[in-house]
């Protein structure tokens, strides 16, 4: 069975969410973990996050995704899906690259949560002062 469809496949990160997107040509439907567009995502913001790279190239409603996110909050689980969208797109269409780079879709945003280091540096300064007792002897 070959399908006329052709599944473009995309993968976005934010702080550690990882989303995976299916696009396919269709009516615009979005489905998220397997519930719809707009239970998943409440806010209008978080939403517009989503849709903007689409916005950006003119091609809203055209496709269909099913996005399957995981990790972090609904925030970065939204910039993750949106970075995915974009590199979906450009997959779709080498030429619009250049639209969804100028609008800052095709960065992934490198912040993330600081590592604590108190639980690293106490181990630590206990086997120096014990090792330098140890040395002393």
């Amino acid at each position: 069975m070959a399908d006329t469809e052709k599944t473009y496949t995309a993968t976005g990160r934010r702080k550690t969410a990882v989303a995976r997107i299916w696009m396919t040509e269709g009516t615009g439907r979005i489905v998220i973990n397997n519930r719809s567009f707009e239970e998943y995502l409440p806010t209008l913001p978080l939403q517009n996050e989503v849709l903007a790279p689409f916005q950006a190239t003119n091609l809203v409603n055209k496709y269909d995704l099913k996005v399957v996110v995981q990790g972090s909050g609904i925030p970065g689980q939204a910039d993750a899906i949106k970075l995915a969208v974009a590199r979906a797109l450009t997959e779709m269409d080498p030429e619009l690259r250049g639209s969804l780079k100028a609008a800052g879709h095709l960065r992934r945003d490198p912040r993330a949560k600081e590592l604590s280091l108190i639980h690293i540096s106490e181990p630590t300064r206990r086997y120096a002062i014990s090792y330098a007792v140890f040395c002393l002897k």
